[in-house]
């Protein structure tokens, strides 16, 4: 069977650069999953691993503009995809990047909840006005009886039925539609951590180097274009328009982003130490060659 081999972990702990000298020795490809690094315009603030997209093939890297949003859900939706046709012809393949949701969505499936119509969505809330929460509840028993045992608050019973009408599937078989990668393939997750010190001390020399490298320039830019709201949220946008805007000097936006890029690590590490199926590597006393005879005794 295909192996899909996972390498994830939280900020500046090298995942491109091991998911590069990896796809390299089992001679494949990399998919891309981090939520920032599938727009064309930046490339220092999102830290894009430039040097090692002409030699190895990289999906969901610059698709897009930073005047288009991008979902979850449509990452989700072209990536099974293309891992699917992809694993038709490999024997391995390799996703790489820190976006929490992303990786959920891979490997656990995600509901997209598009199904959306104002108008129905006023007329049910209408009926709980009139009628009360229970009468909805029991329609939602009539039609998904699955999805009414599990619910009972207002906001989910209207968005169940909203669905039910809009699309005639119960809201239940619609997110087994959308079926994550696991149970499916032969997967391994692999996830690169440091010592907390060691790890906030790699951010703030990255973003140092941003600086030096025109991440002030590349912002300044940015600006000039419509961001979108997905692309507003790109860690350096933020903190780099305080500077330009005239609100702080330059070494006040430099802290703050290495501040909130320690904060973001932060979350990150906490969202994965969820998951119990990560294979942990703690990467401070290894060399890359440790790190990848590693990772291919254990795949």
């Amino acid at each position: 069977m295909p192996k899909l081999i996972f390498i994830i972990g939280p900020t500046a702990t090298g995942k491109s650069k091991i998911a590069f000298y990896l796809a390299k020795r089992l001679n494949t490809e990399i998919v891309s999953c981090d939520s920032m690094l599938v727009y064309k315009e930046p490339s220092i603030i999102n830290s894009k691993p430039k040097e090692y997209l002409k030699e190895i093939k990289h999906y969901f890297i610059d698709i897009i503009s930073v005047e288009e949003n991008y979902s979850v859900f449509e990452y989700f939706s072209s990536a099974v995809k293309l891992i699917e046709e992809i694993l038709k012809k490999r024997q391995f393949l390799i996703v790489a990047g820190g976006s929490c949701l992303y990786i959920k969505a891979l490997l656990d499936g995600i509901f997209e909840g598009g199904f959306k119509d104002n108008n129905l969505r006023e007329e049910l809330e209408n009926k709980a006005k009139i009628f009360g929460k229970d009468y909805l509840h029991k329609e939602l028993k009539k039609v998904d009886p699955i999805t009414a045992e599990k619910i009972n608050d207002l906001k989910r019973i209207i968005r169940a039925l909203e669905v039910y009408y809009l699309t005639g599937k119960p809201i239940s078989e619609k997110k087994k539609e959308a079926v994550g990668l696991y149970n499916r393939f032969d997967i391994k997750i692999f996830g690169l951590t440091l010592d907390r010190k060691l790890l906030y001390d790699r951010i703030n020399r990255r973003v140092d180097k941003m600086f030096e490298e025109g991440a002030v320039f590349e912002v300044e830019n940015l600006l000039k274009l419509n961001l979108s709201t997905t692309a507003k949220a790109m860690l350096g946008i933020k903190e780099i328009a305080g500077y330009l805007s005239g609100n702080y000097d330059i070494d006040t936006a430099k802290e703050l982003l290495k501040k909130n890029t320690r904060h973001f690590a932060k979350r990150q590490i906490t969202w994965f130490k969820k998951d119990t199926r990560i294979f942990w590597l703690g990467i401070e006393n290894l060399s890359l060659e440790d790190i990848l005879n590693l990772i291919l005794k254990n795949v």
